[in-house]
């Protein structure tokens, strides 16, 4: 049977020279997250272990915290130069910064007519 994956939260904004990414990511270590990116998106992926793996669901009476693996996947802007992305994790926030580029990522192709 399949694991549903959660969707991790997360808040986005930018200064005048940077994307940033925020997500907190509780009850887990950095070294269990992993990040790629490409040139236009980036990938956060984990999995938050419960401490109380061996509860029975008809114990809980409340249950709001996903406990299992999680993914998000953000489309990133044209702008946001992916080379040189840097990440940070501290107090169980992980924190994603992307350079802003003024490079112009698209290429306007002419149409030549046969005549």
């Amino acid at each position: 049977m399949d694991q549903d994956i959660g969707q991790l939260s997360v808040d986005i904004f930018q200064t005048k020279t940077e994307l940033i990414i925020v997500a907190p990511i509780a009850g887990m270590s950095s070294k269990n997250v992993d990040i790629s990116v490409t040139e236009e998106i980036l990938t956060i992926k984990g999995e938050r272990k419960s401490n109380h793996p061996n509860v029975p669901e008809k114990d809980y009476l409340t249950k709001e915290c996903f406990w299992g693996p999680f993914q998000r996947s953000i489309i990133l802007p044209k702008n946001a130069n992916a080379k040189e992305i840097n990440a940070s994790f501290k107090n169980n926030v992980l924190e994603i910064k992307i350079p802003k580029t003024t490079e112009e990522k698209t290429k306007v192709v002419k149409i030549h007519v046969d005549t």
